[in-house]
């Protein structure tokens, strides 16, 4: 048996199926503060899109991809965040972000809370730093 080095070295694009990349690019942005790192057409008449968000300074992106079928399939992803009590309030404080409760510290746990995208795809925003 021939062992080979993987050539694979990070995360770098997780895929989320939206039902429209201009609703969830705009939700991206301007719920999470996302910036727009790739928005471009192509194929044959350009009738395909390719859209990426990140937040400010992640090396990992998301890409914002139309689904394969009638229903979109949900994802998941987990963010980090500095402080999750004040993200989980600042987002609150929109009033239109489906969110979780505050979420209580659990010994030994990251602190962390789920949100949804337009399209039901999961955003786990997870603390760092365990609790105490």
């Amino acid at each position: 048996m021939t062992t080979t080095t993987s050539t694979l070295t990070q995360l770098s694009t997780a895929m989320f199926p939206v039902r429209d990349q201009d609703a969830a690019l705009a939700s991206y942005t301007d719920v999470l503060g996302f910036e727009v790192r790739a928005d471009v057409r192509f194929g044959p008449r350009g009738e395909h899109r390719w859209v990426e968000v990140a937040p400010p300074g992640s090396t990992a992106r998301l890409s914002l991809t139309p689904p394969g079928g009638d229903q979109p399939a949900h994802a998941a992803i987990g963010i980090d965040s500095t402080d999750v009590l004040a993200e989980h309030a600042r987002l609150a404080a929109r009033g239109d972000v489906d969110l979780d409760p505050v979420p209580d510290p659990l010994p030994g746990a990251p602190l962390v809370f789920a949100l949804r995208d337009l399209d039901g795809n999961t955003i786990w925003v997870v603390s760092a730093e365990p609790s105490a």
